[in-house]
């Protein structure tokens, strides 16, 4: 927080309008995983076979600067030099969040050391049922529960990363949100879907109605012990409590096809250079107020966390509202339990999950 925080101020100081917060290092599309709702792994082979190097990631994130870096992908741990290029992101005590969904991370713990500067961000969509559903395998949320036991008992940081998508119960959700408090996780992090346009499932889609209605029945009355390593003012925007412009500036995305136009989410070109990025993208051209219909719904946290950082220190009113949700908010709210008690419209099988006895194997394609 420390960090975040005197960041974020020597860019106020210096006047800067456009900082990176977060950078999101890809180093690899594939992975062992064919998510209905991804559209990073429809790819063609050639391109699913290609990683960074640990030079290209190591020359991405010193170009940045941000202080933080999530590596997302595919599956990062599927990148044969991960261990290389996270002990040289500690080295520079940059913060990383590795992404994973799990199935590798027992067996690979032992290529990493316990430090302040890892976490390792489990993607978890829900309890076993729905999330088993979302990943499109079944036994993948037991594998994962697993192997959080595992790193944690190693004394690493382990947080959950958690997309949700049309039809989610709220109730669900937040017994999740116990489960994954009694397993001793370091916080949880929460994030509409986005409709990606190679995404073969295209119908569970959040818009922004349904995405507030959501969230403020999960988020509402919620308990004390729950902890989100989220902005707690992108918490509030989520609930609808709060609106921003977007920011994608601030969470800007380095992959194999150079700095992504312009966020993870879109991709209207590249640049070689995290310069080039800031100066030729034409910004005015993204975001809910821009008109653009690919931005129309979209309330992802790589595009609004940002925003709701940089508000928590361009004012008073936004430094004592995070100061206040952080310490005193329960978000006492009758109307959201009301919506607790709603019926929910069925959600349909993305795909048909078989069930398997092989065991998980690394794929190159």
């Amino acid at each position: 927080m420390w960090t975040v925080s005197s960041y974020v101020l020597r860019q106020k100081l210096a006047g800067r309008k456009q900082y990176p917060l977060v950078l999101m290092l890809e180093p690899l599309f594939r992975c062992n995983l064919a998510c209905a709702g991804c559209g990073k792994i429809q790819y063609p082979a050639h391109i699913l076979k290609k990683d960074l190097s640990p030079e290209e990631c190591f020359r991405a994130v010193d170009e940045c600067g941000a202080p933080m870096v999530s590596i997302p992908g595919g599956e990062p741990l599927m990148h044969p030099q991960i261990a290389e290029i996270v002990e040289g992101l500690v080295a520079r005590k940059k913060y990383i969040y590795l992404c994973t969904n799990a199935l590798l991370l027992k067996e690979k713990l032992n290529l990493f050391k316990p430090s302040k500067y890892l976490t390792f961000s489990v993607h978890l969509d829900g309890q076993r049922e729905e999330h088993d559903l979302a990943v499109c395998r079944e036994g993948g949320y037991d594998i994962a529960v697993d192997a959080i036991k595992e790193a944690l008992a190693r004394g690493f940081r382990v947080t959950t990363n958690t997309t949700l998508f049309d039809g989610a119960d709220p109730k669900s959700v937040r017994a999740f949100f116990d489960d994954m408090m009694e397993l001793g996780l370091e916080g949880m992090m929460l994030s509409p879907g986005y409709s990606y346009d190679k995404a073969p499932d295209q119908k569970h889609f959040l818009g922004r109605a349904r995405t507030r209605r959501m969230f403020r029945a999960i988020l509402s009355n919620r308990k004390k012990n729950w902890r989100f390593n989220l902005s707690p003012l992108f918490l509030e925007f989520l609930m609808g409590q709060r609106t921003y412009p977007c920011t994608p500036w601030g969470m800007p995305t380095y992959n194999v096809f150079g700095w992504q136009k312009p966020c993870y989410l879109l991709q209207d070109g590249y640049a070689e250079t995290f310069a080039e990025l800031l100066a030729t993208t034409n910004w005015s051209n993204y975001g809910t107020e821009s008109g653009n219909p690919a931005c129309a719904n979209c309330m992802v946290h790589s595009g609004y966390e940002a925003s709701a950082v940089n508000a928590t220190f361009s004012s008073l009113e936004g430094f004592l509202a995070t100061v206040k949700a952080t310490l005193f908010d329960g978000y006492r709210d009758e109307e959201a339990l009301r919506l607790l008690d709603e019926p929910q419209a069925p959600v349909h099988p993305l795909v048909q999950i078989a069930t398997t006895s092989e065991p998980l194997h690394e794929t190159r394609a």
